[in-house]
């Protein structure tokens, strides 16, 4: 009866362990609830319980849940470690990207072990760390290195997108942690647009040469910040060719915060219904594929030009 009632005490405790680590605990936190070695071996044993390394058990049978894996990369990858990249963002609530690898930090001193499906970045200065829930790099530096990780340009863009538009981190913090971060490498002209172009839109849109695009495209050079009258008053366009009334907006990281999108597209629809034909282009994909947009340009120029009446 005393050894039933043990294996109960037991498992309460360790789902209260387990509740907000998805269903994971640490070895030393069974000790310090009073479950020594010898009880959790039995548990094992028994069926009931469940190994994932040296020091993480689970209370459930089956694959860990996403939220378990994170802690278990922390805990086997050895003292010090924390998530960084895009598992320190997952951690915190990342939607509409998982990576395919949990990268971990670690003080570069530290005795360490290899974890199957986790990335061990061996460092001499480590990020400040965020301790409440699992221990993890801040959102805007996890950013910054989740993008000179990624795999693609597209990747890397993705995530910096998906962290400020779900509100992860301030832009002005993304931008921060961009400039102090030091980056190096093939990737650094592409995340210093990329970050740039999310953060800072109207700068962005200030230093890009469309003129140098549509030269490069054999097309002749539009007017710059043309105007139209709307319906609301004066409307300031990116680009104009005049003669054939092709317009093209080029859209910052900041025309989708707030209230723009809607202002955007009263805009778009005051020039469409004055006759104009508009195209618009993300700052961003200019970055990714200017190739692409530019032959959209170009195919809606010549159809464009085709159709205007002989003088």
């Amino acid at each position: 009866m005393t050894s039933a009632l043990n294996r109960a005490e037991r498992h309460k405790r360790a789902c209260v362990l387990a509740a907000d680590r998805g269903g994971v605990m640490h070895r030393a936190d069974l000790r310090a609830a009073g479950v020594d070695k010898g009880q959790v071996r039995s548990e094992v044993r028994a069926g009931r319980w469940f190994t994932h390394g040296r020091h993480t058990i689970s209370v459930t049978g089956g694959e860990l849940s996403p939220t378990a894996n994170l802690w278990r990369a922390v805990w086997e990858s050895g003292s010090g470690a924390v998530l960084d990249g895009a598992a320190a963002l997952q951690a915190v609530g990342l939607r509409g990207f998982t990576p395919h690898v949990i990268d971990v930090s670690q003080p570069r001193n530290n005795r360490h072990h290899k974890v199957p499906g986790v990335r061990l970045h061996r460092r001499s200065v480590m990020p400040v760390v965020v301790t409440a829930g699992v221990p993890r790099a801040r959102p805007e530096v996890a950013a910054v290195n989740a993008a000179q990780w990624s795999r693609s340009d597209r990747e890397a863009a993705l995530v910096l997108c998906l962290v400020v538009q779900q509100r992860l981190t301030a832009p002005s913090r993304l931008l921060d942690a961009w400039r102090r971060s030091g980056v190096t490498g093939p990737r650094r002209r592409f995340l210093d647009e990329a970050v740039l172009d999310i953060c800072d839109g109207t700068q962005a849109l200030g230093e890009l040469d469309f003129a140098r695009l549509c030269r490069a495209a054999g097309l002749p050079a539009p007017a710059r910040q043309a105007v139209r009258e709307g319906e609301a008053g004066r409307i300031y366009l990116d680009a104009l060719w005049e003669e054939i009334g092709l317009v093209v907006e080029v859209d910052g990281g900041h025309h989708q915060w707030a209230l723009n999108p809607v202002d955007d597209a009263l805009r778009q629809n005051d020039l469409v219904v004055g006759g104009d034909v508009v195209l618009r282009i993300p700052l961003l994909g200019l970055r990714l594929e200017a190739d692409r947009f530019m032959a959209q340009v170009v195919a809606a120029h010549a159809h464009l030009t085709e159709r205007r009446p002989a003088a």
